[in-house]
C-alpha cells in the first residue's frame, strides 16, 4: 500500500537520516553513561552530551549552560510552570498569580490547572479573531502582582506567532518572570533568547527532525527571576534541576538536529511558505465557503489551518486515506470536541468542527502539494453535495445576494 502524503509536521517531524547516522554510535559503541566520571566510556558520552548542549543553545542564542535537557517540551512546560510558580511564590509571600493565553497547548493548560489546585490563581488571557493577544490585556492582568507569565511563541494548531518580546518586556517591567514554548518555532524561525528577554525556553526535538523522547528547557543564568524548583529528585544531574541519567543517543541527535534547522532553517523556511501559498491558493480558488483560522501575516511558514464549511473535519480525514493531515493538536485528537484554540478565536462550534489543520514539512515537493489539494477539493465537494448543513449555506448565500 502506498504510505499516505504526511502533512502533519505539527504533531511530529521525521527524523532526519543525519540525525540517525549522529545517534547510532551511542547505542552500541559509545554507550556510557555521561554522570560516569571514572573511565572513558563516562567521559565520552559527557562529552558528547556537551557538544549537543552547545548546538542547542546556539540554535536559540543562549549559553549552553543554560540549557536543561528533559523529556520533551511537555516536561520542560510542567518544570517552568510548576517548579518556576513554587519557587516564585516562596519569594514573593502572598502573590499567587499566574498569566497564560487561552490558545495555549495543554502542556500548559494543564500544569496551570494544577497549580490552581495548589492555591495559585491562573488568569487566561483571550486572543483576537486573529489568535493575536493584544499586549493591553497582559498589561492591565499584570495589574495584579504576578509571579510567571507563559505565552507560546507559535500556536501548534493555527501557526500563529505571538510578540513574545513586547510581552516578555511588559512582563519584566511588573516583576513577573516570563516563560515561552518555543516547540513549535524553534526549528522554523530565528531565536534569541536575549532578544525575547524570555526567562524560560521550552524546546523538543521531534518538532525539528529530531528524535522523540528528548526536549529541554532553557533557563536563563542571569535573570533573577529564572528561579526554579526541580519537579524530579535523584542525583542532581543538569544543574540540580533535573534528576536522572541523560539518554545520550537523544541528546546527541537533539543536537545534530539543532545544527540542521540552523545552518538550514532560511532556505527551509523559503520552500515551506512557497508549499504554504500554493496549496491555499489551490484551496481558496476552488473551494468556495473557506475560512482560514489565524493571522496569515504572523504564521508559521508551513501551518494552514482551514476550515471547510458544510463538512465535518472528521468526516474529511475519513475520505482521505492518501493524506496523513489532523484537525488539530495530536495530544487531543481522542477527544471530538470542537478546538479549544478555534473557539478561543470566536469561531462558532460548526466552524471549529470543520476545520483541517495542514503542517507543511521540509521533505514535502510540489507534486504532493498538488495532489493534496486536487483530494482535499473533491472530497469536499463530496462531503458538501450530501451535507444539509451546505444546502442552509448555499441558500444563506442566496438570500444575501438577493436584491
Amino acid at each position: 500500500m502506498q504510505r499516505p502524503i504526511y502533512l502533519d509536521h505539527h504533531a511530529t517531524t521525521p527524523c532526519d537520516a543525519r540525525v540517525v547516522a549522529a545517534m547510532l554510535p551511542y547505542f552500541s559503541e559509545e554507550f556510557g553513561n555521561a554522570a560516569s566520571r571514572t573511565h572513558a566510556f563516562g567521559w565520552r558520552a559527557s562529552e558528547a552530551v556537551e557538544r549537543a548542549r552547545a548546538a542547542i543553545a546556539a540554535l536559540v542564542g543562549a549559553d549552553a549552560r543554560e540549557v536543561i535537557f528533559t523529556s520533551g517540551a511537555t516536561e520542560a512546560n510542567n518544570l517552568a510552570l510548576l517548579g518556576g510558580a513554587r519557587a516564585l511564590r516562596r519569594a514573593r509571600a502572598g502573590v499567587s498569580h499566574v498569566i497564560a493565553l487561552r490558545t495555549e497547548h495543554r502542556a500548559v493548560l494543564d500544569p496551570l490547572a494544577a497549580l490552581e489546585r495548589e492555591g495559585f490563581r491562573a488568569t487566561l488571557l483571550p486572543v483576537g479573531g486573529d489568535g493575536l493577544v493584544d499586549p493591553e490585556r497582559l498589561r492591565a492582568a499584570l495589574r495584579e502582582p504576578t509571579l510567571l507569565v507563559s505565552v507560546m511563541h507559535a500556536n501548534n494548531e493555527i501557526g500563529v506567532i505571538q510578540p513574545i518580546a513586547e510581552l516578555a518586556e511588559l512582563a519584566a517591567e511588573s516583576g513577573a518572570a516570563f516563560h515561552c514554548d518555543a516547540a513549535q518555532s524553534a526549528g522554523s524561525l530565528a531565536l534569541d533568547v536575549t532578544q525575547l528577554g524570555v526567562d524560560f525556553l521550552s524546546l523538543s526535538a521531534h518538532k525539528l527532525y529530531g528524535p522523540k523522547g528528548v526536549g529541554a528547557l532553557v533557563v536563563r543564568r542571569n535573570a533573577p527571576l529564572a528561579r526554579l524548583e526541580p519537579l524530579l529528585h535523584g542525583g542532581g544531574h543538569e544543574r540540580g534541576l533535573r534528576s536522572g541519567t541523560l539518554p545520550v543517543p537523544l541528546c546527541v541527535g537533539f543536537g545534530r538536529a539543532a545544527e540542521l534547522a540552523r545552518a538550514e532553517r532560511d532556505g527551509d523556511a523559503r520552500h515551506l511558505v512557497a508549499l504554504r501559498d500554493r496549496l491555499w491558493a489551490r484551496l481558496s480558488a476552488e473551494l468556495p465557503q473557506l475560512a482560514l483560522n489565524g493571522s496569515l501575516e504572523h504564521r508559521l511558514p508551513g501551518n494552514l489551518n482551514v476550515s471547510f464549511l458544510g463538512a465535518e473535519g472528521e468526516a474529511l480525514l475519513a475520505a482521505l486515506p492518501e493524506l496523513a493531515l489532523s484537525t488539530g493538536s495530536a495530544c487531543t485528537s481522542a477527544k471530538r470536541e470542537a478546538s479549544h484554540v478555534l473557539r478561543a478565536l470566536g469561531a462558532a462550534e460548526a466552524r471549529a468542527l470543520s476545520a483541517l489543520r495542514f503542517g507543511v514539512g521540509r521533505g514535502n515537493t510540489e507534486g504532493e502539494i498538488e495532489r493534496a489539494a486536487e483530494l482535499v477539493i473533491a472530497a469536499t465537494r463530496k462531503l458538501r453535495a450530501l451535507s444539509p448543513v451546505w444546502e442552509e449555506l448555499q441558500r444563506g448565500s442566496r438570500r444575501a445576494a438577493s436584491p
